[in-house]
């Protein structure tokens, strides 16, 4: 690993980041900054925690600490996913919710890898 853009759970962070944010924008105009700003910094973090624990990975607890981080804004951004799929219901975020329980999963276990076998 190079970098941390060779981590899968970073590029699809990052890719599902960028579809929140495409969704945000079609939230009701009083919805763009309350919602819409919530979940656009909920999903952002996910990345950006996943990035600044790769940048402190010669220390294992920071990285560690960055991917529970990392996990605790997934689990934020699909309970934002969830509200706005309860009160709007013309936006359909289920396939993205799918991905964002697949990505938590796949964060977890980088996180257990981490922990038992991760070498500074």
């Amino acid at each position: 690993m190079k970098s941390y853009k060779d981590l899968d759970i970073y590029r699809l962070a990052f890719e599902y980041a960028v579809e929140v944010h495409k969704i945000s924008l079609s939230l009701p105009s009083h919805e763009l900054y309350e919602q819409g700003g919530q979940i656009r910094r909920s999903s952002k973090s996910i990345k950006d925690n996943i990035v600044e624990g790769y940048g402190r990975r010669k220390y294992k607890k920071d990285f560690i600490k960055f991917l529970i981080y990392a996990h605790a804004s997934l689990l934020e951004c699909i309970s934002q996913l969830e509200m706005i799929q309860e009160i709007y219901k013309e936006i359909d975020v289920s396939d993205l919710l799918k991905k964002y329980d697949t990505l938590g999963a796949k964060i977890f276990s980088f996180l257990k890898y981490v922990e038992k076998e991760w070498k500074p």
